[in-house]
């Protein structure tokens, strides 16, 4: 399979990681989550396309994730400016009408260059398990975690309110939790532990905070519902029944979208493209397919 990495120089001269796969006609631009996470957990694309060659995929690890530099400095982790920077990876690897990907924190970006006056270079948008609101998804994870045992939950929040992050017994919870809506698989994938691995915290508290329970970051706020109308080019909105992110929430992004659809993996979790993996890219399949009026 054809491969080129290729180290993007920004024009604030930091450093950002990419690398394509196959050399397919239809071109795809892989955004990660986190925020502040690593292509890694994305690597089951290049088995993808293995299968459908006529797909290539651009994988690349954000400012601050671990293949690209990792500045020590918080201004840098705001949404505008990851805009700009998505921007100038297009430019560098030339591509015009292109799929821009993205899962988790990832779909946040897409959507938002989508909606941008970058979003003309786009021929088509896959948003992965993120909705278009952040109070919407901190209510519902809530919800999600008051269905555990009353005791874990409340143990949970008092060590939250005491900022004790790094208490043993409060990560074990946590895990327990994403083991039910992050990733199903009772032995996570190599690629989903390298990736929380190296999991920039900088990158993460800033835009997030400490805790999804509570968001305290930058992003708290977020919304870009009522930004959506500006995107017209067809947009695949992904969500699983497990999900962290609710799945009837994703079903209402598509149809505020001009021309959104959704799919909801049956078997999935947030990592679907890991716990409900031939559903899941049986669909980026049949979108894609749908757009280019052809098999691939």
């Amino acid at each position: 399979m054809s491969a080129e990495t290729k180290i993007v120089t920004l024009q604030d001269d930091y450093h950002v990681w990419t690398r394509r796969e196959g050399q397919g006609p239809i071109k795809m631009l892989l955004l990660h989550g986190g925020p502040g996470m690593t292509h890694e957990y994305l690597e089951p694309f290049s088995d993808y396309i293995k299968k459908h060659p006529k797909v290539e995929i651009i994988y690349y690890d954000q400012l601050g994730s671990y293949f690209s530099d990792q500045p020590d400095d918080p201004t840098l982790w705001n949404i505008p400016r990851f805009i700009d920077e998505i921007e100038e990876v297009r430019k560098a690897w030339h591509l015009e009408q292109f799929y821009l990907y993205g899962q988790s924190f990832g779909g946040l970006f897409a959507l938002e260059y989508a909606a941008s006056q970058y979003g003309k270079h786009v021929k088509a948008v896959i948003d992965s398990n993120m909705v278009d609101s952040y109070q919407d998804y901190a209510k519902y994870i809530n919800k999600y975690r008051d269905t555990m045992d009353p005791d874990d939950v409340a143990y949970m929040k008092k060590i939250e309110a005491a900022g004790k992050y790094d208490d043993p017994h409060y990560g074990e919870l946590l895990m327990k939790l994403y083991h039910r809506c992050i990733c199903r698989i009772s032995e996570w994938p190599d690629a989903v532990k390298r990736t929380f691995d190296h999991l920039n915290d900088q990158v993460y508290v800033t835009l997030q905070g400490p805790t999804e329970f509570n968001i305290t970051g930058s992003c708290k706020d977020w919304t870009i519902r009522d930004r959506l109308k500006k995107i017209l080019v067809p947009t695949l909105v992904l969500g699983a029944k497990y999900d962290s992110m609710n799945p009837e929430e994703i079903k209402a992004v598509a149809k505020r979208l001009p021309n959104g659809e959704a799919h909801i993996c049956p078997n999935g979790s947030h990592f679907s493209i890991f716990d409900d993996q031939e559903d899941y890219f049986n669909a980026i399949t049949s979108f894609i397919e749908k757009v280019e009026g052809r098999k691939i």
